[in-house]
């Protein structure tokens, strides 16, 4: 009976787990925003932040995602970087009509989200 609920449980589990980590990458994004109307630096320090806070966000996904799962925590970690990717990327998409990005740049997101969530798993 427990199995069952479990397994009910899990897209539930992973919802949730992707809106904590909206959460926490919105308010990163609002802190590096604040930061960047302070010190106006170049286009790479500012691309490097965000691409930071998708890796901290991931992390920590993956770690909740992980505990909440307790078993092969680094695939359930690996999943939920890669829907936070897709949930971007669609988000991208439908704001822009396009992927404003090369393949190169796209890919590179990809593993280090899912990367950052397997990560995460795995320590949880």
């Amino acid at each position: 009976m427990e199995r069952a609920n479990r397994q009910k449980n899990k897209p539930l589990a992973i919802i949730s787990t992707l809106l904590i980590m909206y959460v926490i990458t919105g308010l990163a994004l609002l802190a590096l925003a604040l930061l960047l109307l302070k010190l106006q630096p170049g286009e790479t320090i500012i691309s490097a932040g965000i691409l930071a806070i998708y890796i901290l966000s991931c992390l920590i996904g993956g770690l909740i995602a992980g505990k909440r799962m307790k078993v092969h925590k680094f695939l359930w970690g690996l999943l939920t970087g890669a829907a936070y990717f897709l949930i971007l990327l669609a988000g991208s998409f439908l704001l822009n009509r396009s992927v404003s990005a090369d393949t190169v740049q796209v890919a590179t997101t990809l593993v280090m989200c899912m990367g950052a969530g397997m990560i995460g798993g795995m320590i949880s």
